[in-house]
């Protein structure tokens, strides 16, 4: 039973950084714009990190899509997901007024459409679901199973 619900939360991530990664490499501009509101890298790294975010989001999706390297993987996407709590996290508490950016869109918006608990709780389900797969990658259906002979 572990087994499946394993699958489901791999499956639920694999989804998650597709599509937040899709919306982004399909908008690089806006990824620009939702990096440079939280005001906290050089704008020379602003650059980097808005073109190099998407990729990095869909290749962490492929990788859960397949289940390959599922405990490595699910290990990243904590470190990725803790970073953007941070980052959200620090947004609040500066007292700036955007929206993350998370699933496309981002940059200022205006003081009361802000949506950071809502923005924290959701990424820290996310991150919920990638410790469940570091501590027990064993899923069903994916690449991993065929080297652990596992189904």
């Amino acid at each position: 039973m572990l087994d499946w619900v394993g699958t489901l939360l791999r499956l639920g991530l694999a989804a998650v950084w597709l599509v937040s990664g899709w919306i982004k490499v399909s908008d690089p501009n806006q990824t620009f714009i939702a990096v440079q509101a939280y005001d906290l890298l050089p704008g020379a790294l602003v650059s980097v990190v808005a073109a190099a975010m998407p990729f990095l989001e869909l290749a962490l999706g492929l990788l859960l899509l397949v289940g390959l390297g599922t405990r490595l993987t699910a290990v990243l996407s904590g470190l990725v997901l803790l970073a953007f709590i941070g980052a959200v996290a620090q947004s609040w508490a500066r007292g700036l007024s955007i929206d993350c950016g998370c699933f496309g869109g981002g940059g200022q918006v205006a003081a009361g459409d802000t949506r950071y608990p809502q923005e924290l709780a959701r990424d820290i389900g996310f991150l919920a679901m990638a410790v469940w797969l570091a501590v027990r990658p064993r899923t069903r259906f994916s690449v991993d199973s065929r080297f652990t002979g596992t189904s």
